[in-house]
């Protein structure tokens, strides 16, 4: 995440938009049957999370020139500023990421820097076109660019068709590299987090460093008859190179401290905080199911299901409804949505002070945690 300034003015209007915590959906269309024709939607998302966590707006603007009924060209770009940080139930002091500085919070404040503020870029194109009958294929790359992170991705995938069509073979990659350059350059893992720039800690740092990013999926899907298609995919993802996320940190506690039991522990006169650390590499299989059921009154009933695993310890499982009620031109689709996943091996909420020197890996991402979450749309 970058760390660059804004004014008290922005920042009140970021909270007076954010707080709508809504999302407005509009679009340009022309019309999708005609060829060499162009359709251009558009959408503005407004997210928010409460006590002044984290908050996005993103607009995204899509368009894609149809030159027949199977060759299309698509366009996409889009923008999102995060803007936040997460409350403290006690008094702490840090470093700022680059080590020219430090700030204070208090007693359930945010704890990220109050400068904190992201914007990324994004733009994405794809091809796609039929090779004969019975095969088509499918061509794209995309770019993305934030104060300190940039990936640049390429994929492909094609597919083939049996049974008159009723039934389709797909194989899909992704390929990405991404390069991080973090405020301040990258930390040392599980490196003490310092109090100020003197500390020579931050003279060795690396200015950046890469991941890349491998993403194969294999899938059928199958019209089961007039009303029902369904869907199988597989899927297997590989990354490697820096996954550790740079400002990260983790607390230690003294757990030898009676009835101050969860007090930071102090190293050299101050709290101890430490940078997370992570494996450089991740393997992840997935497999995923949906069917789409039509009503007899044409409503349309949206099901799938979600298995993922990973070599960090993580097992999770999805499950999504959704049910489109149609109404002439115009329609209403409500979301059913949850999630739940264990915790990677490595994730801690904090460390002890009598044993935190001998972990390898160690993070404190609640995204790395188990947890449960539901979603209404």
């Amino acid at each position: 995440m970058a760390v660059t300034k804004k004014n008290a003015k922005n920042k009140e209007l970021a909270s007076l938009l954010t707080a709508a915590s809504c999302a407005l959906i509009g679009g340009l269309a022309s019309n999708a049957n005609a060829e060499d024709s162009w359709d251009v939607d558009a959408a503005f998302l407004l997210y928010s999370e409460t006590e002044g966590r984290v908050s996005a707006a993103e607009p995204v603007i899509s368009a894609t020139k149809n030159y027949d009924e199977e060759t299309k060209r698509n366009i996409k770009l889009a923008a999102d500023t995060l803007t936040g940080a997460t409350p403290s139930d006690q008094v702490q002091t840090f470093t700022s990421p680059s080590g020219n500085g430090s700030y204070r919070t208090e007693v359930n404040q945010p704890t990220l820097d109050d400068t904190f503020k992201d914007t990324r870029l994004a733009l994405s194109t794809n091809w796609s076109a039929p090779i004969s009958r019975d095969w088509s294929y499918g061509i794209g790359g995309y770019f993305s660019k934030e104060y300190d992170y940039q990936s640049l991705g390429v994929n492909g995938n094609v597919s083939r068709y049996f049974n008159q069509k009723n039934t389709t073979l797909t194989m899909g990659l992704n390929l990405s590299n991404d390069t991080l350059n973090p405020v301040g350059g990258i930390p040392s893992k599980l490196f003490q987090v310092p109090e100020n720039s003197s500390n020579n800690e931050f003279s060795q740092r690396q200015d950046s460093d890469d991941k890349s990013v491998i993403d194969a999926v294999f899938g059928i899907s199958q019209v089961i008859n007039s009303r029902t298609i369904m869907q199988f995919n597989y899927g297997v993802s590989t990354s490697s190179g820096y996954l550790t996320d740079p400002y990260k940190i983790l607390s230690v506690i003294n757990d030898n401290s009676g009835e101050n039991y969860g007090g930071n522990f102090q190293s050299n006169n101050r709290d101890l905080y430490l940078y997370e650390s992570r494996p450089d590499s991740r393997l992840k299989q997935s497999l995923y199911w949906q069917t789409k059921y039509q009503l007899d009154n044409n409503d349309i009933l949206d099901l799938s299901y979600r298995y993922m695993s990973d070599d960090w310890g993580i097992h999770s499982h999805t499950i999504d409804a959704k049910n489109r009620f149609r109404f002439n031109k115009q329609y209403l689709e409500p979301q059913l949505r949850w999630y739940t996943q264990s915790k990677a091996d490595f994730y801690h909420r904090y460390l002890n002070a009598s044993d935190h020197s001998n972990n390898e890996f160690a993070s404190a991402d609640y995204r790395l945690g188990d947890l449960d979450t539901y979603t209404m749309g």
